[in-house]
């Protein structure tokens, strides 16, 4: 009871405790993140190696095998490691120890890894390595439609322009699209043309990699000026691709459209997304850290909103989903239980003690916790799927 006679002795001192707690109050409870899940730290690494073409059991033997007994041997706190091996792409995931510390362990992963380069098969490409957090999910999807503009158009402005805007939006993460078609161009072999002029693929492949570069020359001053001297053997169009000489033989040069077409194309198409029965793109934006996932959603309707002018015309930003709805609406729901479960306690208590004073008190101190708990209990509020 000594907690009582301290109050009882220093009225004043608790009176300003208390108004202190009722100021702060309303300013943690806004800068308090709001999300359907709490925060998840689970210490998972990533790491995603690449070779295009090569099998998957390829891919087991030569990169993941190899990648695995070195990470055991040199990344410390390792509690088990997973991986998955796939046609082009090998995917481990590095759980690592609930006391391990993960930016040590990412700088770990991340020079073992760069240093495996070197010992796997020539032209692996460097390997994503990325933090898993399980908190990271989807909280506005949005979707790309246009009846002017064609897939590989709405794929080429999701990519290049809406998801450079939405990167800058603080705590969010915007992954590749889905749907559409990728800009690739493409070199079309006329294998009989080649075999008639003694070619191979070899040498398409030489020639364009030889007469498609642009070095750097130095520099040339000339009176009192110096001026930057670049060698540009970079043609400018796709037609001037095919212009391209392949081979001198006898004499006779050899060109490029003689056994092979270079064309603006784009990649096979692996994925379709479809609303309402059209092909679109969709763009998924993922919540990261602790921000909140209310003011992401807002501040992405901002950004888009901001660029709505520099769209290109006949383009259509649809949003599929919207987590910020549920998270509202559950918000509301325990705000007004709350209400509820304090006039009805406090009901109560004024009948049985027929003392407002007392019921004043006893209601408000109901009320603080109701709230504090519902509050607190609406960002972990799981969402019902149907």
């Amino acid at each position: 009871m000594w907690i009582v006679r301290l109050a009882l002795s220093r009225p004043y001192t608790f009176i300003v405790m208390a108004l202190v707690i009722l100021l702060l109050f309303p300013v943690v409870l806004l800068r308090t993140p709001t999300d359907i899940f709490p925060e998840i730290n689970i210490p998972v690494i990533s790491v995603i190696w690449s070779y295009t073409g090569l099998q998957p059991q390829e891919m087991e033997q030569r990169i993941t095998s190899n990648v695995e007994r070195g990470i055991t041997t040199l990344v410390n706190d390792v509690e088990h490691i997973e991986s998955q091996s796939l046609p082009g792409i090998a995917v481990i995931k590095i759980y690592f120890q609930p006391t391990a510390n993960l930016q040590t362990a990412l700088a770990q992963t991340t020079a073992i890894s760069q240093t495996f380069l070197r010992f796997l098969p020539p032209g692996t490409t460097p390997p994503l390595v990325a933090i898993y957090s399980a908190s990271t999910v989807p909280v506005i999807q949005i979707g790309l439609t246009s009846d002017s503009l064609s897939e590989q158009q709405l794929f080429d402005y999701g990519n290049n322009f809406i998801r450079t805007q939405l990167a800058t939006v603080q705590g969010a993460a915007l992954p590749f699209p889905y749907g559409g078609k990728q800009r690739l161009v493409s070199v079309d072999i006329d294998t009989q043309a080649l075999q008639s002029k003694g070619l191979s693929a070899v040498d398409i492949v030489n020639a364009i990699a030889a007469q498609n570069l642009i070095l750097p020359s130095g520099t040339a001053k000339l009176g009192t000026i110096e001026y930057n001297v670049e060698m540009n053997g970079s043609p400018r169009s796709i037609a001037e691709l095919n212009e391209l000489p392949v081979k001198t033989v006898n004499g006779a040069t050899i060109y490029m459209k003689e056994v092979a077409h270079i064309r603006d194309g784009y990649s096979p198409q692996t994925n379709t997304v479809l609303a309402n029965g059209q092909r679109a793109i969709l763009m998924s934006v993922y919540k990261t850290g602790g921000a909140s996932t209310l003011d992401i959603v807002d501040r992405v309707k901002e950004t888009l909103a901001s660029y709505e002018s520099s769209r290109p015309e006949g383009l259509k930003l649809t949003t599929f989903f919207d987590q910020s709805i549920f998270v509202r609406a559950a918000i509301q729901g325990v705000i007004r239980e709350a209400l509820i479960a304090a006039v009805l306690t406090a009901f109560m208590i004024l009948i049985f003690l027929g003392n407002w004073k007392s019921t004043l008190i006893i209601a408000i101190s109901i009320r603080s916790q109701f709230w504090s708990a519902s509050y607190v209990s609406a960002h972990s509020a799981k969402p019902s799927t149907s």
